[in-house]
């Protein structure tokens, strides 16, 4: 089960620009709801609690949810609010990609624990969370604490925000999370931007399991890969992935769908970090925040995918 917040993704084709785009592509994207979808597609039975605006936007988000596989039985449909909106504009090198949010007053945003059936969530067998719910605002924050003590289980994925808070809140707030969690996912910057941890990988990966003691860690480092720390054993992919990478964005999430997947099947932690990195680097190669993958693909990846596939 998963909670937090989809947006409407504005996207401008590369290499447009804000001042002269005359067209975007339309997309859904959350953090949750991405680890939902994927981990839907690839088998899981997923959840996803949330609350859209009771329009044909809302309906079109918990719709295409629903394609992916993900039971959208908890989302609240509230009247006279909005869905939140980013637009993306997607540089090619040297330029980086440049994201703008709107999503004050969403619907998601005047979400109170009050709103949420918790039943669901007690008995969930895993339940992922991410540091952007608690940084929308009072409501938000409290349905995550709340979440964190029903949950048997507990994901949480840093996920930090700059244009949400500062680090120093930031840090405050995720620390006070961390003893309950029991698989964490943070970038390297997000180790060293929000925690303030510096040295090498493995020095970061070790740092963060500090401060989560009962947590399996996961440090992702984008194009150089991904660790994790299981007690005293570090854990790296086996194999490395060739990627042209078509979109970026909703690689974290892909990563650690891929990983959750792995684990609920009972494999090893090893199988779990070569099943995440291919689910990621598959996720690169396609467009939107959400892949449309399926077990095969992941298999195919962990074999050696082919040229052309005849």
């Amino acid at each position: 089960m998963t909670l937090g917040e989809v947006l409407l993704r504005l996207a401008i084709p590369s290499p447009g620009r804000f001042e002269t785009t005359r067209q975007l592509d339309v997309q859904l994207g959350g953090a949750e709801a991405n680890v939902a979808a994927t981990a839907a597609r690839l088998g899981l039975r997923t959840a996803w609690i949330s609350a859209v605006p009771a329009n044909p936007w809302g309906e079109r988000v918990r719709r295409e949810l629903e394609s992916h596989g993900v039971d959208c039985a908890h989302v609240r449909l509230r009247p006279d609010t909005r869905l939140g909106v980013y637009y993306v504009e997607y540089g090619a090198p040297p330029r980086p990609i440049r994201i703008v949010y709107d999503r004050r007053d969403s619907a998601f945003a005047g979400l109170t624990p009050e709103d949420v059936d918790w039943e669901p969530v007690r008995q969930a067998g895993l339940v992922h969370l991410t540091g952007i719910t608690p940084a929308l605002g009072a409501g938000p924050r409290a349905i995550v604490e709340r979440a964190l003590r029903e949950a048997p289980v507990v994901s949480f994925d840093v996920n930090y925000r700059a244009r949400l808070w500062k680090p120093d809140e930031a840090r405050e707030v995720i620390l006070g999370f961390l003893p309950r969690v029991r698989y964490l996912f943070a970038g390297a910057e997000e180790a060293r931007t929000v925690f303030g941890l510096t040295g090498p990988p493995e020095g970061l990966i070790a740092g963060l399991a500090r401060l989560a003691p009962a947590a399996t860690v996961v440090l992702l480092q984008g194009e150089a890969g991904s660790l994790a720390l299981d007690g005293t054993r570090l854990y790296r992919p086996t194999r490395r992935h060739s990627v042209q990478v078509v979109d970026p964005i909703g690689a974290g999430d892909a990563y650690a769908a891929g990983f959750l997947w792995s684990l609920r099947r009972n494999r090893s932690l090893q199988e779990a970090v070569d099943a995440a990195a291919a689910v990621a680097a598959i996720k690169c190669s396609l467009w939107g925040d959400i892949a449309p993958i399926t077990p095969a693909d992941v298999e195919e990846a962990l074999g050696g995918s082919p040229t052309v596939r005849r």
